[in-house]
């Protein structure tokens, strides 16, 4: 048995079919390498990035990638000006660079991560760049091309900003912002930093430094934002934030968040309408690990993983901490099942970043994928069993218990890397989500998904007309096989990174859906039912279904 089988729990050998096939850039066309500026004082931002994400920029149909590059700061100039990268799909199976076609410019600032979202519901996503430095909002201008309006809508913040997530709040049809902040971080913390260890390299503890409070940005409607940080109350916790999710934790309509803060403890704000949020993450028991202590939560995500009609959260942490998967009991807590699934063991030693429940066999059951990656280059010299480049996690759930697939998933799962944001997207319109993972100072990673094909499937597109166009915030219920299962449509999730904006419903051997229903997200008061077909992508719109008694 190998040294990995051992440390990840994993049988020795793996079959010879792969359930995830690596894309070379031959093939995909993706010949972009992100820069993180690593030097020899290892200032921290270096050791964060890169985001991801899918989207249908142009809107024909086909997912386009989104590749977030770091950029000019206080300790990194560049030799010559760095390019996030837009991909155009080809459909094919390939993509096409556009980015300076498209109007993304040279990076101004360190880049972090991407959010995307139609905040001003014309039909086409937008798309806000984090960093450290100033974040950027992107307009999408319907024409193939995006305009830089950060200053004109109010989103010129400064600081240290991660994953953000479009999401509406206040329930009155357009999106809002939540942006993380993380540390307060300059040139000069960094050298005070090394000094306080002796003067020695490596990256600093995200402890040494002082914590901020993330952003709220309420939509005014008219392309600008307003700061609501303050009255909402978002802006009365300190934390160090790294990953959020929008989700309804007590399916009250309104969308609560869940934030994951690296080495103070994790946020679970509460949405209580006009009266702002609360945070109630301690009383909840997310704020900290099962022995009371603060860990380094990175990555995060929410889903209903038992088919319970409650949403359940995860969050991934540093080594030795493990990753943490919280059922939703119902009573306002949250139980912590890592250690009777197989994620405590395997996650033990290894960082997660980026990650995503999703149905990766369309079996209509939930499993879940993790990119894992330690933030120090140096850190086996200090802990042998714990690496730099750490290999990826592929959970299935079977009988109500996550299992570590890894060994079976492909070549890919058997190499090791750097990876930080992982967005996951059906790039080939085959109904089989596919994955793309971000990797630090490396070219992303493209894997398509062949395991699927056994099950049937049915692909939607959810359009709000009342509620928010992208109907974030929607609760999908559908029947199939002689089972009724249901999807939250949440917002944000993984880290740094941004998700497929359809949602794949897996039928297992059935071979239609009897039915899907839809209940739109605040201020519609529509629950409506469809018939959409299997094996294609159909748009649902708010309005068109049939009505079903609230």
């Amino acid at each position: 048995m190998t040294r990995r089988s051992l440390l990840m729990g994993l049988p020795a050998f793996a079959p010879a079919t792969a359930l995830f096939e690596e894309i070379a850039p031959a093939v995909s066309g993706i010949r972009w390498t992100h820069q993180n500026a690593i030097s020899p004082q290892r200032y921290l931002p270096e050791s964060l990035g890169p985001g991801v994400a899918f989207l249908d920029y142009d809107n024909d149909g086909w997912l386009d990638l989104f590749l977030v590059n770091s950029g000019p700061s206080d300790f990194f100039t560049p030799r010559q000006p760095l390019q996030h990268a837009l991909y155009r799909n080809q459909r094919n199976g390939a993509f096409r660079n556009v980015t300076a076609s498209a109007g993304i410019a040279p990076a101004a600032s360190f880049g972090m991560g991407a959010a995307v979202g139609d905040y001003n519901n014309d039909g086409f996503p937008d798309l806000f760049v984090t960093a450290y430095g100033s974040p950027t909002l992107y307009r999408n201008n319907g024409d193939g091309t995006f305009r830089d309006v950060t200053r004109q809508a109010g989103l010129d913040i400064p600081g240290w900003t991660t994953s953000a997530l479009w999401f509406d709040y206040d329930g009155d049809g357009l999106l809002d912002l939540f942006v993380c902040s993380f540390v307060e971080y300059r040139k000069e913390t960094q050298a005070a930093c090394i000094a306080a260890k002796g003067g020695k390299p490596g990256y600093c503890i995200p402890r040494m430094f002082r914590p901020t409070s993330s952003f709220l940005f309420r939509n005014n409607g008219d392309g600008t934002f307003r700061d609501v940080s303050r009255e909402t109350r978002i802006a009365a916790r300190l934390g160090k934030a790294l990953g959020a999710v929008a989700t309804d934790i007590d399916n009250n309509g309104l969308a609560d968040l869940f934030v994951a803060n690296d080495t103070v403890e994790n946020f679970l704000f509460a949405n209580r309408g006009p009266k702002g949020f609360d945070d109630i993450a301690m009383a909840a028991l997310v704020a900290l690990s099962t022995d009371g202590f603060p860990r380094s939560g990175m990555g995060v995500d929410a889903a209903d993983i038992n088919n319970d009609g409650r949403q359940d959260l995860f969050v991934a942490n540093i080594d030795r901490e493990r990753h943490s998967l919280y059922r939703n009991t119902g009573y306002g807590m949250f139980d912590d099942l890592s250690f009777a699934n197989e994620i405590g063991r395997a996650t033990y030693y290894l960082s997660g970043w980026g990650l995503k429940f999703f149905d990766f066999d369309n079996d209509g059951i939930t499993d879940l994928l993790i990119a894992n990656g330690h933030p120090d280059d140096m850190v086996a010299d200090r802990t042998p069993l714990v690496k730099y480049r750490e290999p990826l996690l592929l959970f299935e759930q079977r009988n109500g218990e996550f299992r570590n697939i890894s060994n079976s998933a492909g070549p890919a799962f058997q190499r090791d890397y750097a990876a930080r944001g992982l967005a996951i997207g059906d790039y080939n319109n085959d109904g089989f989500p596919d994955a793309l993972i971000g990797i630090n100072g490396a070219a992303p990673l493209l894997l398509r998904n062949s395991a699927a094909s056994k099950n049937n499937w049915l692909g939607i597109k959810l359009r709000g007309t009342r509620s928010n166009r992208d109907a974030i915030g929607a609760r999908i219920t559908w029947h199939a096989g002689g089972v009724t299962r249901s999807r939250y449509k949440t917002a944000g999730g993984s880290y740094l990174s941004a998700h497929d904006p359809r949602e794949i419903l897996g039928l297992g051997q059935a071979p239609r859906a009897s039915w899907v229903d839809v209940k739109w997200p605040l201020p519609s008061t529509r629950t409506e039912r469809f018939s959409p077909p299997a094996a294609t992508y159909t748009t649902l719109v708010e309005g068109e279904g049939d009505p079903r008694p609230a």
